[in-house]
């Protein structure tokens, strides 16, 4: 038969039921709202973090480079001709010479035969050239000569006409007479006319004679000076106010024609070659204000060259030294130098950012007011400077940004400071 169960073996089964109904919806509760908190804030410490106020203001515009100082006036000395080096009389340093120092002291037999040959040349032309003015000149008194004979003696028939035509108009002279004066007259007139027109040629072609020789003592006067210039140039001097920087060549050795045989620098006349980078290079111009730093003083100066090509990610510019260069400023020494773009009047700036490139956006943590945390905001960059960067949008005055490198918190839009 059936036996009935107690009532209350039902009462505890219905509120074990409730009990878990309740625990699994809590526990799902729970669940779904722990799934919408948002995970927490990293910490970073404030004095890691490197942070800057925007302003509004001037912001002068600049570009830095690395580089070094290098002098204005330097000169390669080349071999003339092929040569041997006999004897080194100066060595490298830091010793001021003169434009007459030499340097070196070099040979070649064959510059000193050539040398005698063109002084040879030189002398047998001028000889010649003063035989030739000598001939020239008898010549043409020769042919003077013979032109005051033919004027006298027309002189003479004219005077001599005019007694017989006067004769003749009288009714003395015989006609006869008058007229072969008169012929006589003209044809010395004649002659007189030849002869000065003689005269004109041989004064002319002398003067050519005389000038075709003068060419040739040019000529052998000009080989004659470069056959010196090289026998000069056996001793090779330095050519001007300078150091001696570099010498290529040793004792014995034969260079061939064009060889350099040594390097000489103006060390009081400097400039700076400063690396641009390519990126920053673009408004850089001819005249711009610079200042160079040597490591023992800070002098001006201003944009003197800029090399057209790009090397290695960099624009090499040449600035010009305006004031006296310190103590202890020598060629190669290495310098800081910046170059003055220009001075914007009335912009919102702040530092530049560690990323942070002119005409982009990018993304940075503004700090809140109470410098608790920072706040990812996208920031529209203008032009830049070397430390300052314009602000186009996204930030106003005075707020605080961090401008340290924040590129293990990319995944983040907000973190603590602390």
């Amino acid at each position: 038969m059936d036996i009935q169960r107690p009532s209350n073996a039902r009462a505890k089964k219905l509120k074990r039921i409730a009990y878990v109904s309740v625990a699994v919806v809590f526990i799902a509760g729970v669940t779904l709202g722990l799934s919408r908190l948002k995970p927490a804030a990293p910490s970073v410490d404030r004095g890691t973090v490197w942070t800057d106020v925007v302003k509004r203001g001037p912001m002068v515009r600049e570009v830095r480079g690395l580089g070094t100082l290098v002098p204005l006036d330097i000169r390669w000395i080349p071999a003339q001709t092929a040569m041997r080096v006999d004897k080194i009389v100066v060595r490298p340093g830091p010793k001021m010479l003169t434009p007459n120092t030499v340097i070196l002291e070099m040979s070649n037999p064959e510059v000193q035969r050539d040398l005698l040959d063109a002084e040879y040349s030189l002398r047998a032309a001028e000889s010649d050239l003063a035989n030739l003015k000598v001939q020239v000149n008898s010549e043409l008194m020769s042919q003077k000569a013979v032109e005051a004979g033919i004027r006298g003696d027309y002189e003479q028939a004219k005077l001599q006409h005019e007694v017989d035509y006067k004769l003749h108009q009288e009714g003395i002279g015989a006609d006869v007479t008058e007229k072969l004066s008169k012929v006589r007259e003209e044809q010395l007139k004649i002659r007189v006319a030849l002869e000065e027109e003689r005269t004109r040629v041989a004064v002319d072609s002398g003067n050519a004679r005389v000038q075709a020789q003068q060419s040739h003592v040019d000529q052998a006067r000009a080989a004659y000076e470069l056959r010196k210039s090289q026998a000069d140039a056996l001793h090779v001097k330095v050519g001007m106010n300078g150091v001696l920087q570099l010498l290529p060549v040793d004792v014995g050795q034969n260079v061939a024609v064009g060889t350099n045989l040594a390097r000489v620098a103006d060390p009081t006349k400097l400039k700076a070659e400063i690396k641009i980078a390519e990126t920053q290079a673009r408004d850089v111009a001819y005249g711009q204000s610079a200042t160079v730093d040597t490591r023992n003083g800070i002098v001006k100066g201003h944009v003197i060259r800029i090399d057209p090509s790009v090397v290695n990610g960099t624009v090499t510019v040449d600035v010009g030294i305006d004031d006296a260069l310190p103590l202890g400023a020598r060629p190669d020494l290495s310098v800081d130098g910046t170059i003055e773009l220009e001075n914007l009047k009335d912009v919102l700036y702040v530092g530049r950012p560690v990323h942070g490139q002119s005409d982009s956006t990018i993304s940075l943590f503004k700090v809140t007011n109470d410098d608790s945390e920072g706040v990812r905001v996208n920031v529209k960059l203008g032009r830049s400077s070397v430390n300052t960067v314009e602000i186009i949008q996204g930030l106003q005055v005075g707020d605080k940004v961090i401008l340290s490198d924040m590129s293990q918190w990319d995944n983040v839009d907000r973190i603590r400071l602390k």
